[in-house]
């Protein structure tokens, strides 16, 4: 049989499974799921099959561990710049897929020094990007050219125009798109999807104000030129960015890959915790807002930054934006880490209970509680027939998943993740551009005011970069 009668003959499969199945698959419901016991049935060639672009410490602690779960998912490839990093966790799927089904040789995982090529290959329906924050959008754009479906770690893009590039480009190929924003999820944190749900129904009457706690990064790293590592496609790992000599603390530990890497403090490579944390909070005061699919009209922001060292993001800031509809949030490195909604009526403050996705996310502030309002046994209450209900998503990747095969939408797709970026992106710029900035969230410009525009954007090095992809 050909390729391409293999993969008509998967789709079919596929595609007979959601008609079996119409009638009891709701829309916030997980993919189906299988015992092991009949793991057989749902052999490599009849399941969603996955790349993952990235096998570093997101994807080895969140991303697959998650997609795990759920037996359509058949992870069958994966791509990195870091050989050591590829070999390895080549090794950790198929050691998980051994385990699972009790046959050692059951998954033959293809590996790729080059995401490019496991794009091309014609088995792959889908693709979970766990990079590095300059790494996201590049891929992504490609990946929904090469029809592709997306899982992407946040934020979507290093600058607002990549960011529109992108969610345009998932938009004309008609894939589906899901940032891991797992906060929206009820797994494992429903009090947000809860608290959107109470101020939307306006329990706290009419909502004037929000506030944002984000935690801030340390200055320090290690100064000193290294020698690149062979194991390494250094050139390719820094991308899109100017070329810097290579130094263990700018990239990732060559002996831990569940560490944090250095480069999330790097402003090369991304905003800091404006929008490392920054898109899981605003993401949800958008939801709460219901400003999805705008942004703000005005933004003014300060913060510190330092002096020496290799990292270089800001540490603490504060920064308030208003937007159209009358909301004023309030962002500083001083609030409890989470997000407060004010009303006339009361207010309601929602955390993830001071933790991190993984054990090496930095915290801030003492311990919170999860949910806390200021009427009592508020998060008991009822979601009447008749009130706001919000998507309700069980869990991100099998949400995801799930909004492959039946082609629902998902509950967080191309275009209010890059809003949610976009709000951090434009906090980020305001650090840099003194004064009050107003902005445009239908044109995606700064008014009359160039120097702010400059933050826009970022000259991109050929050949790596959303300029330079084809048929964008």
């Amino acid at each position: 049989m050909s390729e391409i009668q293999n993969a008509n003959s998967r789709r079919d499969f596929l595609k007979n499974t959601i008609k079996a199945t119409a009638g009891t698959i709701a829309l916030s419901s997980f993919p189906t799921i299988v015992p092991a016991s009949v793991f057989g049935k749902y052999a490599p060639s009849n399941r969603i099959n996955i790349g993952q672009i990235g096998i570093g410490r997101i994807a080895r602690t969140h991303d697959l561990p998650e997609t795990f779960k759920f037996d359509i998912a058949n992870i069958m490839a994966v791509a990195d710049v870091d050989r050591n990093r590829l070999e390895s966790g080549k090794k950790m799927i198929e050691g998980w897929y051994a385990k699972k089904t009790g046959k050692p040789n059951y998954q033959d995982v293809k590996i790729y020094d080059d995401y490019k090529e496991l794009l091309a290959n014609k088995d792959i329906d889908a693709v979970i990007i766990s990079t590095p924050d300059h790494w996201h959008a590049q891929p992504a754009i490609e990946a929904a050219l090469a029809g592709k479906h997306i899982y992407c770690q946040k934020p979507t893009s290093l600058t607002i125009e990549e960011g529109r590039t992108m969610s345009d480009a998932v938009r004309k190929a008609g894939v589906v798109f899901q940032l891991g924003s797992q906060q929206r999820s009820i797994t494992p944190w429903p009090q947000f999807k809860k608290a959107c749900e109470l101020v939307r129904n306006g329990r706290i009457g009419k909502l004037h104000t929000v506030r944002i706690g984000l935690p801030s990064d340390p200055a320090g790293g290690e100064t000193t030129e290294m020698p690149i590592p062979q194991n390494l496609n250094y050139d390719m790992w820094l991308g899109s960015t100017p070329y810097v000599y290579y130094t263990l603390d700018r990239v990732h530990s060559q002996t831990d890959p569940n560490s944090r890497g250095g480069w999330l403090r790097c402003e090369q490579f991304g905003a800091g915790m404006i929008t490392g944390w920054g898109v899981h909070h605003i993401d949800i005061a958008h939801w709460g807002m219901d400003t999805e699919y705008t942004g703000p009209i005005e933004v003014e922001a300060t913060a510190e930054f330092p002096k020496k060292g290799l990292w270089n993001v800001h540490g603490d800031y504060e920064a308030t934006m208003k937007y159209a509809n009358g909301v004023t949030m309030y962002l500083s490195s001083k609030n409890p880490n989470g997000i407060r909604f004010e009303g006339t009526d009361g207010w309601i403050f929602v955390t993830r209970g001071n933790v991190g996705v993984t054990a090496s996310d930095p915290t801030s502030g003492p311990a919170q509680k999860a949910f806390d309002s200021s009427h009592p046994g508020l998060y008991t209450s009822e979601i009447g027939p008749n009130e706001i209900h919000l998507y309700a998503s069980p869990e991100q990747h099998g949400n995801w998943l799930d909004s492959i095969q039946t082609k629902k939408p998902n509950i967080s797709p191309a275009e209010v993740a890059h809003r949610s970026c976009s709000a951090c992106l434009l906090v980020h710029a305001a650090m840099k551009t003194p004064g009050r900035l107003y902005w445009d969230p239908k044109k995606e410009k700064f008014k009359d005011n160039v120097e702010a525009n400059k933050h826009l954007s970022r000259p991109q090095r050929f050949p790596y970069g959303t300029n330079y992809i084809k048929k964008v």
